[in-house]
């Protein structure tokens, strides 16, 4: 009686257990359906990118980066990158001379952005465009210019061989719904036989120019010299013009004194006895001489006391 009870009540549990179990589940999977549903109808586009919708699997249109609505389980997102990405490549080439050299450049470009529901259509994204498109370009429009220049030239004047990757990938490009800029040769990596080489001629170089510096500088020291020696010997050309001419100033100076005191004398005979008055100290003559019919001579100093 007692286990026949007991049975009964078990019986009666489980099956309450299972009406409870059958209730909840009737109501947390509509639920959890419609949170999928939910999740499943908007999407983000963030910024730098636009949305491309596909239709199973058939691209519809693009969205610009926001929230935007979309159909469950029916419409797929893939995004598109609008901002400038950058490709690198390493590869081996020859310049002019067909020396063997390895070059790594690289490239930026920008999908346009009107234009991304187009390359998707066609390219089918990013990653196909860069294999099909992009790279298999930019490798041909390398390589075909860098055999253009010689190895020195590749070196010293990378802007040239750059600008030569540029218009020729510019030319491949066109019609793509991309912009491609800024391209960079990275590196270069030539035989370590040419590089030792280029580094003997710079050194011998240096060398020339050293010396080139070194007889410019004598021959300045020796213009100098000379210029100095000139410079004197000039110095002392005017000093001997300036006392000559001095000299000969003064000899016509005193020649026309001369000239001059003399046309006054003849003019005017008592000038003589007005300088000889000038002249005089005042004495008179000691003594006088005479011949016949004149006095003699006579002393008319006193006598001394002694």
């Amino acid at each position: 009686m007692d286990l026949s009870r007991s049975s009964k009540a078990n019986e009666a549990t489980s099956k309450a257990n299972s009406f409870f179990k059958a209730g909840l589940a009737k109501k947390v999977i509509p639920g959890l359906i419609l949170l999928v549903v939910i999740f499943n109808s908007y999407f983000i586009v963030v910024e730098g990118h636009v949305g491309v919708v596909k239709r199973f699997g058939e691209a519809k249109h693009q969205e610009n980066p926001g929230l935007h609505l979309k159909i469950p389980f029916i419409e797929t997102v893939e995004m598109i990158e609008v901002r400038t990405r950058k490709n690198a490549e390493k590869m081996a080439s020859s310049t002019k001379e067909q020396m063997p050299v390895t070059v790594e450049v690289s490239v930026n470009w920008t999908v346009n952005k009107e234009a991304a529901l187009d390359l998707f259509k066609r390219y089918g994204g990013l990653t196909q465009f860069e294999q099909r498109i992009l790279d298999p370009r930019f490798r041909s429009a390398t390589k075909d210019t860098i055999p253009q220049f010689e190895a020195e030239q590749l070196i010293q004047d990378r802007a040239s061989a750059i600008q030569g990757i540029e218009h020729r990938l510019a030319a491949e490009m066109e019609g793509f719904p991309v912009i491609v800029d800024n391209i960079q040769i990275e590196n270069i990596v030539l035989p370590q036989k040419y590089i030792n080489s280029i580094e003997i001629k710079q050194t011998e170089k240096n060398l020339a120019a050293a010396e080139e510096h070194k007889l410019e500088r004598q021959r300045l020291e020796a213009l100098r010299a000379v210029n100095t020696a000139d410079a004197k010997a000039k110095g002392i050309l005017k000093v001997a013009e300036a006392e000559a001419q001095s000299i000969l100033l003064k000899g016509k100076a005193e020649a026309e004194a001369i000239q001059a005191k003399a046309k006054a004398l003849k003019e005017n005979p008592l000038i003589v006895k007005f300088t000889e008055a000038q002249q005089w100290d005042g004495k008179l003559p000691t003594t006088m001489m005479g011949g016949q019919g004149v006095m003699p001579i006579m002393d008319l100093r006193q006598p001394s006391k002694d």
